[in-house]
């Protein structure tokens, strides 16, 4: 199966990643990727840009030698009432927009019942395309709840490729992606593949994820970045 847009991918704008915007296209190029997601961690991460820098967007230019890009945000889910942190003013003008639980930046009480509540409240919001890595045991979730808000609201269920890596601070990813694998495959739930790289060498990066869908046969036409033009119709029914 052939990744055509990296969904996730973070610069040194970030905080904790290491590379260029510029050095991240060029990798996504060498790579003969269709199109790449730049979506910056959003300010209450520790270490990471202000608001200004996604306001600023309009700047870049969205194509580069025929690559698309796509400028946006990972936000981070607050709280139970799945709040984010950035404004409407400012999801509005996204090209793409992740939702993702962070340990720095979730306050309340760390249980299934109310991480549950906070992923299905966040899929309320009419600019949240993409939940972010919902693969950590720090974060334990209802699979079936969540695999039936994802198709209510037409929110796409991230395979993040650095969760699988031996080396990732996430935990229990491999056995949950099993157990949300099946559930989408069972509902038809679409879901994106997503490197979350941090680094220019890593873009493009879907090795672990590609291995574990083809393990439990996980069809491709529910994979939503196989083509840009695929993803992009995906991402405007928000």
């Amino acid at each position: 199966m052939k990744i055509a847009v990296d969904t996730h991918t973070h610069t040194i704008v970030s905080g904790h990643a290491y590379s260029t915007m510029k050095e991240m296209i060029i990798a996504a190029q060498e790579k003969g990727l269709e199109g790449l997601a730049i979506t910056e961690h959003a300010p209450e991460l520790p270490g990471s840009c202000g608001m200004y820098h996604f306001h600023n967007y309009r700047v870049v230019p969205r194509e580069y030698d025929g690559l698309k890009l796509l400028l946006g945000v990972e936000a981070n889910i607050m709280n139970v009432h799945g709040e984010i942190d950035m404004p409407t003013d400012a999801l509005e003008i996204q090209d793409i927009v992740i939702a993702s639980m962070h340990t720095p930046c979730f306050e309340g009480v760390i249980e299934k019942e109310v991480i549950t509540e906070a992923y299905v409240n966040v899929m309320k919001n009419p600019y949240v395309q993409i939940i972010g890595h919902p693969d950590d045991d720090r974060f334990p979730v209802d699979y079936d709840v969540l695999v039936q808000a994802a198709k209510d609201t037409h929110t796409l269920l991230e395979i993040n490729n650095t969760s699988l890596s031996s080396t990732s601070f996430r935990k229990g990813a491999k056995e949950n992606y099993k157990e949300l694998l099946r559930k989408c495959k069972e509902h038809q739930v679409m879901m994106v593949m997503g490197s979350d790289a941090h680094i220019d060498l890593d873009v493009g990066n879907n090795t672990r994820s590609s291995a574990l869908i083809e393990e439990y046969d996980f069809p491709e036409e529910l994979i939503a970045n196989t083509s840009y033009e695929k993803l992009k119709s995906f991402l405007l029914k928000r």
